[in-house]
């Protein structure tokens, strides 16, 4: 699995995808894998108000990441033992599961629970 930016023809680099870019309307034609990659947190929280299945607390971070002179910025999950501060980097590590499958109220199959965390680097 990757974690993926994308970039237009003119140059903007966006997280997520969108089919066309926000800022020039062009059709996204780059993909950027993010996931070897490593950010500088921004700003982070802490939520204990959790919805089903995800982990109580649950700590979220807005990376940037510096794409060949322009910049993206993601959020996700911090790495369940990561104690972090802004400006500290950070590395996406997969994950099989954000949350509990079981918990939500949707079909299990309905829905993917893998993705990235973000662990100090």
């Amino acid at each position: 699995m990757t974690l993926n930016a994308y970039r237009c023809p003119n140059g903007h680099v966006t997280y997520p995808e969108h089919e066309l870019c926000p800022e020039c309307a062009e059709d996204q034609t780059e993909i950027i894998d993010l996931s070897d990659e490593t950010g500088e947190v921004v700003t982070w929280t802490t939520n204990t108000a959790t919805p089903p299945g995800v982990r109580q607390p649950n700590s979220l971070a807005i990376v940037e990441f510096e794409v060949e002179g322009s910049s993206v910025r993601a959020i996700g999950q911090l790495a369940d033992d990561a104690e972090v501060e802004i400006g500290d980097e950070v590395r996406p590590v997969y994950a099989e599961q954000l949350r509990d499958p079981e918990a939500g109220i949707r079909e299990e199959e309905s829905q993917e629970w893998d993705g990235y965390r973000f662990e100090v680097v």
